[in-house]
This record gives structure tokens, sequence and C-alpha cells, in this order.
């Protein structure tokens, strides 16, 4: 799951869609889990959705029907974080372009569930970031898959940390008294005015460092430290972003496109396509 220039507060994941009524999710089955297979030039993916998030399942089978995957690019890549794909302005755009705003013009409520985590080889959506989107609404069709690291269980403190500092400023920049700062943080943001972008984010951090010691520290799972400490993950994006699939097969192709060259911007150097259907 866009990126653009980060700070300690801003998500790394951005995608600028919005909600539309017009979302129509495509009814697939209720009981057994439903399986989907991208193949690409690294070998074969494999991944069983949720039935847990059902909004995303059905919207994931609705645009693998429609075809609206084939031949779209995993068009950024973080080595040792996330594979990102789903971007429609793939599937023609010359090496030089900038990608990661495309989408089918609606998003997708968010479905978050701490028992659906960034352990290695989740499946994910992107979204636009917290202070434009604090529903935390999901794009309606750009994904990442999970490579992450292993953590050893102490080190698991930080991103906890983390994750309960970014809720509070969250909450703090979308508070009704703080109705002009978060204006000016869109505009700063979008405009990338990175020095007045500074400037109030350090207006919103002071408040969140002084009401930080009165909010519960989040708490992993025994499940998530488990996942964490021996196949490795993005705990940082816990409880941030909708989880809705995981990798049962080709974790390892996972491997080999993560450590492709990229640009700059992540994008690799030669494209990797993709191709999705539905195991039946």
């Amino acid at each position: 799951m866009k990126y653009k220039k980060k700070f300690c507060v801003i998500s790394i994941l951005i995608v600028s869609l919005l909600f539309t009524a017009s979302f129509k999710p495509f009814i697939s089955r209720d009981s057994g889990i439903i399986k989907v297979m991208i193949v690409t030039d690294f070998g074969v993916i494999k991944i069983k959705l949720y039935n847990e998030t059902p909004l995303h399942r059905d919207n994931f089978v609705k645009l693998i029907k429609e075809h609206y995957y084939d031949s779209l690019l995993f068009h950024r890549i973080i080595q040792n974080f996330v594979i990102q794909g789903g971007d429609p302005d793939s599937r023609n755009a010359g090496p030089l372009v900038k990608l990661g705003n495309g989408g089918p013009g609606y998003s997708i409520p968010a479905e978050i569930n701490q028992e659906l985590f960034h352990k290695k080889g989740a499946l994910a959506a992107l979204r636009n970031s917290d202070y434009e989107n604090p529903t935390k609404a999901s794009s309606g069709s750009q994904f990442y898959i999970v490579q992450g690291s292993i953590y050893k269980e102490e080190m698991l403190k930080l991103p906890a940390k983390r994750i309960t500092k970014l809720k509070l400023f969250n909450e703090i920049i979308n508070r009704p008294e703080n109705k002009n700062l978060l204006e000016k943080y869109k505009t700063f943001s979008k405009s990338e005015q990175l020095d007045s972008l500074k400037t109030v984010n350090a207006i919103i951090m002071k408040q969140v460092e002084i009401e930080l010691p009165n909010v519960p520290l989040y708490s992993f799972s025994d499940e998530q430290i488990k996942a964490y400490t021996t196949i490795g993950g993005t705990p940082h994006l816990d409880s941030g972003y909708t989880v809705f699939g995981e990798v049962i097969e080709g974790l390892n192709v996972i491997d080999e496109i993560a450590k492709q060259p990229v640009d700059k911007n992540g994008r690799p150097l030669k494209d990797i396509r993709m191709k999705i259907s539905i195991v039946e």
C-alpha cells in the first residue's frame, strides 16, 4: 500500500479515493474460504481471503472477475516492508510516471480487526492518510502484501508506542477546536510545503506528548507476538489498515519481488506485472 515524503506521524501509505454510494459488492459464498492466485514472472502467490472482512473480500473478488487487475504492476516495493500494486494507471504507464493515485472511484469502509494483523504474507488495503481519512476507509483497488522483518519481543515496544501516538495524533487533529490546524495540515501536505507542515505537526505533537502518559499503550496479542518473532511482519501498521487476507503459498515469491532494483520512488526498474484469478 502511494507514498509521499513522510514525517513520524504521517502514514507512508496514501491513496486519494472517495467512498460513493454506487459501490455494490459482489455477493460471494458465505461458507468456505475464497482463494485467489496472483501470477507474476517470479512465480505464483496464492492467498486466502478472510470472511471476517466481507466488504473487502467481495470487492476484491468483484474486481478480479472483471479482470481489473490484469496486467497491472507491483508499482512500489520497499524491501523488508511491502510490495504494492492495484493502481489501474500502471497498466500503460511509462517508467518515469509516478504511480499510486489510481482506483475505481470509491473507497471501502474500514474493517480493522486486531485478530487480522500484518504478519509476513498479510494482504491489506491501502488508504488515504489519517488527517484526510479519520475513518480509515480503504482504497477501492490498491493493496499491499507484507514482507516485513522478524522482531525480538522487546523490540515490539517501539511499534506499540508508535501505534498509540498515531491514534492520539489522529484524534487530536480531528477535534473541532483544531479545525483550522487540520485544514492547514491538508493544504501544506498537498502542496508539499514541508517546513510549514512540520510547524503544524509540531503543534499537534506537543499536545500528543502532554496527553500520552494518560493513554493506555497499544498491546499486541500473544498471536501477534508469536508471528512477529518467528515469521516477521510490519507490526507498526496494525490497527491502521484493513488486513483482508493472507498468503498460503508463495512467500518466496514475495521475497524475490521485494529484492528487485527500484528507483528513488520505489518503482521497480523492470515492470513486474500481475494477473489475478479466483482459485476454483
